[in-house]
């Protein structure tokens, strides 16, 4: 029987409008529950209590607390379990939580009494996760949504054969066709016999590889490591020890790999008639199967500053009463990615055709730009229960649809503010924690903190097509965060030693690209549910003096 030829080619673009999109900006932005075993035995429940190295990231204004000065270290070992579907990973990391420096200068002056100064390092996320699934009956292939995006997004109509064609003037980012990563999993600068593809004109549409009588399964595999860490120089103090301030300015440093592959086995795909016509209008699917996938690298690297403000008011000893403002982050940051594919096609169980391309011929894209990070508001109450007991509540309110990408010069780019816009909503952050001190050496402590999703209902409901740039059609998000923690305290004169427990879960959502919902019909993605429960033990040791 005559073979058929499937190519799923890379067309290798030079330059790209930006390289990162709304979710990726999502993700790089957010924080976690880090810092000393103290705060963190507390659920971060600290912004009317200060008087702890951490309130340095979260309400500067505890700096003007202290008496006396503060050095400390904080090592954690986290053990990480994500899950998606029935497989689960296990990873065991080791991290340097905190380390920090608070001096306090003595005023002889009633009006202020101290002036102190601090300078601290703080882990602010782990982006570190490794998790695989899979999904059967597929509704839809990517090939669907990336024919739909040529059909939808071109201003000037469908996109014909002849557009394929690479040309010098020819650029779907700049030219106004498509914002999708996805146009580049096709060859527009094959110059003789043309090309074939898994995407195939249909009369005036584009069709992908699913279709009537279609079926198949996805796979996909997503490996993230790095950090954000935060360096601060802070300063404060107190007022007639009722009213007490602090300022902050964080430097930040970003530092992200990911590997992600997304890969789907076809039975009876749509897929071209005959090897020698570079576009049909006549689409088989007889006796055929095809398998292939999409293997994304992304390196992200960013520097960045930000502002912090806060104070806590003491109107009554048993009353504490806080707040904070946290500018968002200024990130200068700089992108190296590829993309590479392949394809394997049957027309039956004796013909066997293989393709496979990279991007840029092997070699890494790079680009730089700018990321504004959202602006962050705190409000706080604690009661002091005579000498033995200390219960805090935290709220914090994340303004994620503040968020910005730009140019190396600072320009937003307005097509990826308005999706911001349009697809966030700010997420909420409830912490509460109490302390109890059993003895004058040991005293005990437990908290609960939880995050609201961050995405509008019409994106958790599949109603809205997701753009994407880059080369990767993925996005994740996250519809809520907990964390349980507990720990314990010893004091010994000017020695301190603190142990905590965080245990934290995170429910996800992983989508291999966007819903198809458009003029023509409605047709969902393909997604999957990530669930991580991570535990981790942290020990910080200082001195007070």
């Amino acid at each position: 029987m005559k073979k058929k030829v499937f190519a799923l080619l890379l067309c290798g673009l030079p330059l790209m409008i930006n390289a990162q999109d709304a979710f990726d900006v999502l993700q790089m932005s957010q924080t976690e529950l880090r810092g000393t075993s103290r705060f963190q035995s507390m659920a971060g429940a600290f912004g009317a209590l200060g008087g702890d190295l951490s309130v340095l990231t979260q309400n500067p204004g505890g700096i003007g607390v202290y008496r006396n000065s503060d050095v400390g270290i904080t090592l954690a070992l986290d053990f990480n379990s994500t899950q998606a579907g029935v497989d689960k990973i296990n990873e065991t990391k080791f991290n340097l939580n905190n380390v920090g420096y608070i001096g306090a200068i003595r005023l002889d002056s009633d009006v202020a009494p101290n002036l102190n100064f601090g300078f601290s390092y703080n882990r602010l996320q782990s982006f570190n996760r490794h998790y695989v699934g899979g999904v059967g009956n597929i509704p839809t292939s990517m090939s669907n949504f990336v024919a739909d995006a040529f059909v939808n997004v071109n201003p000037n109509g469908p996109f014909m054969p002849g557009d394929l064609y690479w040309t010098d003037n020819f650029n779907p980012y700049f030219d106004g066709y498509a914002p999708w990563a996805a146009v580049t999993m096709f060859d527009m600068q094959t110059k003789n016999n043309g090309y074939v593809g898994i995407i195939n004109a249909n009369g005036n549409l584009m069709q992908g590889l699913y279709g009537d009588g279609t079926t198949g399964n996805a796979y996909f595999e997503v490996n993230e490591r790095g950090h954000a860490d935060e360096y601060n120089i802070a300063f404060g103090g107190n007022l007639y020890n009722k009213f007490y301030w602090g300022l902050d300015f964080g430097i930040l440093d970003l530092d992200y790999k990911s590997i992600q592959t997304y890969e789907e086995d076809l039975y009876n795909p749509y897929i071209m008639a005959d090897d020698n016509d570079l576009f049909l209008s006549d689409i088989t699917n007889v006796n055929t199967s095809a398998t292939w996938g999409l293997h994304n690298y992304l390196h992200t690297e960013g520097t960045g500053v930000n502002f912090k403000f806060g104070f806590i008011w003491r109107p009554v000893q048993a009353l504490r009463i806080g707040a904070a403002f946290h500018t968002p982050t200024f990130y200068d940051m700089r992108d190296t990615y590829n993309v590479s594919a392949n394809i394997s096609a049957y027309q039956d169980d004796n013909n066997l055709y293989r393709a496979d391309k990279s991007s840029n011929d092997g070699y890494n894209y790079s680009s730089t730009y700018t990321m504004t990070t959202p602006w962050h508001f705190m409000g706080s109450l604690a009661g002091v229960i005579g000498t033995s007991g200390i219960l805090s509540l935290d709220y914090e309110c994340v303004a994620n649809e503040t968020m910005r990408i730009g140019d190396d010069r600072g320009n937003n780019y307005l097509d990826v503010t308005d999706n911001v816009k349009y697809y966030f909503k700010p997420s909420h952050i409830i912490r509460v924690g109490g302390e109890y001190r059993i003895s004058p050496e040991v005293s005990l402590r437990a908290g609960y903190s939880y995050k609201t999703t961050q995405v509008e209902k019409g994106v958790d409901n599949y109603d809205d097509n997701i753009a994407t740039v880059g080369t990767n059609p993925a996005y994740q998000y996250d519809n809520a965060v907990h964390n349980i923690t507990g720990g314990v305290g010893y004091r010994h004169k000017a020695f301190y030693a603190d142990l905590a427990y965080v245990h934290k879960i995170r429910e996800s959502v992983y989508n291999a690209f966007s819903p198809i919902n458009d003029k023509y019909g409605y047709e969902p993605n393909v997604s999957a549910d990530v669930k991580d429960h991570n535990n981790r033990i942290s020990l910080t040791l200082g001195m007070r003096f």
